[in-house]
């Protein structure tokens, strides 16, 4: 797997985002066209994958047998999630078009994983993950502000881990981001909120996290507080730590560090603050070229071309493909056309109507034909 990308990111100072944002201020920023400067080689789907960069914490859940200690992993592996974007502030991920897809098969940390964007408006991306440990899925959409100086993002939609082996069906929420000092150069991200995690199977035990804001009084960043309680709100395990530094168990300077990111690869600053996971998301093994659907975010132009630093082909390609993306939506609208995702299914879970995708179970199996022959597939780029 490749160590380094093929090209630094680009000089983004001389972009006046005033100009582009000043009529936006309070509105949705998702139907707002940026630049391709301001974009970094990997999207909305790849961020998804990203999130199973420490798998191992679930491999790990499924060989501890006690439930309140088995909860603590799961939430490192939730806080887990947030660590990359600590170095990502300055660039955005390209957003999937209806019908995109993302395969990533890691044999070394044992899952496979898709995902698609299934719907345009709202922007809905849904994912699915496997092992012989454990299921990861979800499907999410962003709702995002922009307040002048900084930008919200409020994301809508749980996540979900099973562990077959003791039965446990995980869910929880995620919580808002802002992207702060968005019009200088020194942008800063922050989480805030609570993630609350249920085991729909047992009621018998509960986690809270809660992401904390910061505040002009205190040099507290990053910080997160959370407990693991029994059926009678008895507190079972404390948690504490930072999203970007690690979580720790337990009390003061006996607490055992449960979870701690990675080190960075050299020179992370020049190439969009990746990890050394990320770097590996949107490499094109050549074996692989002829059995991806020709829907997969690797064959994207425009992402390949500013990951190999050719700004101008991005920016062409972008324009291109967004426009090809409203040819084929005005198409569907004028015809009354029922549009279906290829790989989910959308499903209601409970008695609030509460809608999900969850996989139709039929990707692995047409992936047998390379490139997904036996199936049609949409022309995206």
């Amino acid at each position: 797997r490749r160590t380094c990308l093929p090209a630094p990111s680009p000089d983004i100072s001389n972009i006046n985002l005033w100009n582009i944002l000043r009529n936006n201020i309070g509105k949705d920023l998702s139907k707002v066209s940026m630049p391709v400067e301001l974009n970094e080689p990997l999207n909305t789907l790849q961020h998804l994958c990203e999130e199973l960069e420490y798998s191992e914490l679930l491999d790990k859940a499924a060989e501890t047998d006690d439930p309140y200690e088995r909860m603590v992993l799961i939430a490192a592996f939730a806080v887990s999630g947030y660590a990359s974007t600590y170095y990502r502030a300055g660039s955005k991920p390209f957003n999937p078009v209806l019908g995109e897809t993302y395969e990533c098969i890691r044999e070394d940390k044992g899952f496979r994983f898709f995902a698609e964007q299934v719907s345009h408006h709202p922007p809905i991306s849904a994912c699915h993950c496997e092992s012989k440990k454990f299921v990861f899925w979800q499907d999410i959409r962003w709702k995002n502000k922009f307040w002048g100086k900084s930008m919200e993002i409020l994301p809508v939609g749980a996540v979900n881990v099973t562990i077959p082996k003791y039965d446990d069906h995980y869910e929880w929420n995620k919580v808002t981001t802002c992207i702060h000092n968005i019009l200088s150069g020194r942008r800063w991200i922050e989480h805030y909120g609570e993630i609350t995690i249920r085991n729909k199977k047992s009621s018998a035990y509960i986690c809270k996290l809660t992401f904390i804001k910061g505040n002009y009084w205190s040099s507290k960043v990053n910080e997160i507080q959370g407990f693991v309680m029994d059926q009678e709100g008895k507190v079972v395990h404390c948690l504490f730590g930072m999203w970007h530094e690690g979580l720790y168990c337990g009390v003061g300077p006996s607490a055992k560090c449960i979870w701690r990111p990675g080190s960075m690869p050299t020179d992370y600053e020049l190439y969009y603050g990746f990890s050394r996971f990320a770097i590996e998301l949107n490499e094109l093994d050549p074996v692989m070229k002829d059995l991806l659907p020709p829907t997969d975010a690797r064959f994207r132009p425009d992402q390949r071309y500013l990951e190999e630093g050719n700004i101008e082909a991005a920016a062409a390609e972008k324009q291109r493909i967004e426009e090809l993306q409203r040819i084929r939506k005005r198409h569907i609208d004028e015809n009354n056309i029922a549009y279906h995702a290829r790989f989910f299914t959308r499903k209601v879970v409970d008695g609030n109507q509460r809608e999900v995708w969850v996989t139709n179970d039929t990707y692995w199996e047409l992936r047998k034909d390379p490139g997904f022959s036996k199936l049609e597939n949409p022309t995206l780029w």
